[in-house]
C-alpha cells in the first residue's frame, strides 16, 4: 500500500526511470503504439508531481535511446513530434512549478525542429531552481563512455584517471549519480542506461507498464527505498 508523503522517511535525491511498456500497453488494446507514448508521456506529469510532494531534487528520464533510432521512421518521427508537443504544452506549467529542464545525450543527432524545441525549453527554464529534470535523448551509456574515454585520449595525458576525472567527462557531470533507478513492465535489465552512474544506484522493478503506473505506484518505489540498507559495498 502506497504511503502518504510525510510518512517517507528517507527521500532518494535522483530518481532515474526507464519508461518501459509504451508500445506493449497499445498493443494490448489494439492500438497504434503511437498512442501508447501518449498516454506515457500523461504518466511522466504524474511522476514529476509526484518528485516535487516528495522532495526528490533529480529526476532522469530514458526518453529516447541511440538503440530507438532503428525502429520504424514513422515511429521515430511521431515521437519527436510527441517530444515537442509535450514542451510546447508543459511551458508554463515547467515556469510555474519551478522546474529545470536538462539533457543528456546526443542532442546534435535530432531533427531541427526538435532540437529547437529542447533548447529553448532549456533556456527559459534555466533560472529555476526546483526540481531538475533530465530527459535522456539519444542517449546510449556505451556512447557516452566511449565519448568520455575519446575526451581523455585527445588530451595525451601520462598520468592514471581517477573516478573523479573520468566522470568529470560524462554528460552526467553536473549531476549526483542516481539513488534509486525505477523500471516498469517488469524487464530486468539496464539497457544501456547510466552503466557508469548506476554503479550504487537501488533498483525497483514493477511489472506495470509505463502507461499504468500512478501516482501511488511511484510513492511506493520511494517508500520501499527509504527501508533498503545502503552499503556501498561495506559489510
Amino acid at each position: 500500500m502506497s504511503q502518504p508523503s510525510q510518512a517517507i522517511s528517507r527521500i532518494p535525491r535522483h530518481v532515474a526511470v526507464i519508461m518501459d511498456g509504451n508500445g506493449r500497453w497499445a498493443r494490448e488494446r489494439g492500438w497504434p503504439r503511437i498512442q501508447g507514448h501518449r498516454e506515457g508521456a500523461k504518466t511522466v506529469q504524474r511522476i514529476i508531481d509526484g518528485c516535487i510532494e516528495v522532495g526528490v531534487s533529480f529526476l532522469t528520464l530514458y526518453a529516447f535511446s541511440v538503440e530507438n533510432w532503428k525502429r520504424p521512421k514513422l515511429e521515430v518521427s511521431a515521437l519527436m513530434r510527441l517530444l515537442i508537443e509535450f514542451l510546447q504544452d508543459r511551458h508554463d506549467e515547467m515556469i510555474q512549478k519551478n522546474i529545470r529542464l536538462q539533457t543528456i545525450g546526443r542532442l546534435v543527432d535530432l531533427p531541427p525542429k526538435t532540437r529547437a524545441q529542447v533548447e529553448k525549453s532549456i533556456a527559459a527554464t534555466a533560472h529555476n531552481t526546483g526540481l531538475t529534470l533530465i530527459l535522456a535523448l539519444s542517449y546510449g551509456s556505451r556512447t557516452e563512455i566511449l565519448e568520455a574515454v575519446n575526451h581523455l585520449l585527445a588530451s595525451k595525458r601520462v598520468t592514471p584517471v581517477t573516478e573523479e576525472e573520468f566522470s568529470a567527462q560524462l554528460y552526467t557531470a553536473n549531476y549526483p549519480d542516481p539513488d534509486l533507478l525505477i523500471r516498469t513492465s517488469g524487464e530486468m535489465r539496464l539497457s544501456n542506461f547510466l552503466l557508469w552512474q548506476m554503479s550504487y544506484a537501488e533498483i525497483y522493478v514493477t511489472k506495470k507498464l509505463w502507461p499504468d503506473f500512478s501516482r501511488e505506484d511511484f510513492l511506493d518505489a520511494v517508500h520501499d527505498f527509504a527501508h533498503r540498507e545502503r552499503r556501498y559495498g561495506a559489510i
